[in-house]
This record gives structure tokens, C-alpha cells and sequence, in this order.
């Protein structure tokens, strides 16, 4: 466990940083999350796998019992299921669920406040007024219900 990488101080992970830190392609990854229940990123509203650390770090676990200590897909369970047993008789409990809400907020106030951003940008492109080279003055004309017609002219 020796040369197990050293995690970032965050608290979310995309799935590339992921598959960076852990080795693994992420295809890989993906099809962890299907054998490992355990192994279960938040999605954000645009589908996108968000890590925690503790995502990350049962990631790593998971690689070094496949990869170097070559165990098959169903002994690493079995190992997992017999280390969550170990921990869990120790004294060692799930984090509070204050805690785990917190985290699923804070992925959610993240996710809208990209989608905000983004929405911020099409508005000012939307409401960039259209910019013609040779003409300083610009006129249109306004239909009104009572069907009369009055010409706006504007300055720049």
C-alpha cells in the first residue's frame, strides 16, 4: 500500500481525474460501478459521474486487488465484503448522513451554477446588439395591436 497515489484536496472528481489517479482507462471505471455496488458516483443533471473521495478511494482499493494482488472479479468482493465486515466490527461507521447530504448539495450547487454561467453567456449573446460597420443609426419599425405603426430610431 506503500505506492498507493496521493489524492488531491477535493471533494469531487471528474471520471477522467479518476481513471488518471487509479491507472485504469475510463471504460474501466464504468464497468466497476456495474460489478462493485459499492462504487457509486453522483450523477449531475447533465449525466456527468462526479467521484468522492471515498469513490476515489475504493477505486484505488478495487485496482490493487485486480491488478496486483490478481485476485478475480468475484474474490475482490469477497474481499471487500470481508474488509466493509472488519471495519464495520472495529467501531468503524458510515459517514453521518449530515455529511453525505452535504456532499450531494454541494454537487447539485455546483452543477447549477455552471448551468447559470452558461445561461448568462446566451443571454448577453442574445442581447449584444446586431453590429453594422457604415450605419451609426439604426431604425425599425413597431407594430402596435391597434394596428398603427410608430418608427423607433436609435443613436449609438
Amino acid at each position: 500500500m506503500a505506492n498507493e497515489p496521493k489524492l488531491p484536496d477535493k471533494l469531487f472528481f471528474k471520471i477522467g481525474e479518476v481513471a488518471q489517479i487509479v491507472g485504469v482507462r475510463p471504460h474501466v471505471l464504468r464497468y466497476w460501478e456495474t460489478e462493485f455496488g459499492a462504487l457509486r458516483p453522483m450523477k449531475t443533471r447533465g449525466s456527468h459521474r462526479v467521484y468522492r473521495r471515498k469513490d476515489v478511494e475504493l477505486a484505488v482499493l478495487v485496482r490493487r486487488l485486480l491488478h496486483e494482488e490478481g485476485l478475480t472479479m468475484s474474490g475482490a468482493k469477497r474481499r471487500l465484503r470481508d474488509l466493509n465486515r472488519e471495519r464495520t466490527t472495529e467501531g468503524e461507521t458510515e459517514p453521518a448522513n449530515d455529511a453525505s447530504r452535504q456532499v450531494n448539495l454541494s454537487a447539485d450547487l455546483l452543477a447549477v451554477r455552471r448551468e447559470l454561467a452558461e445561461l448568462i453567456k446566451a443571454i448577453d449573446r442574445t442581447m449584444a446588439p446586431p453590429q453594422r460597420a457604415n450605419s451609426p443609426v439604426q431604425t425599425a419599425t413597431v407594430t402596435a395591436a391597434v394596428q398603427s405603426t410608430v418608427p423607433i430610431t436609435s443613436r449609438r
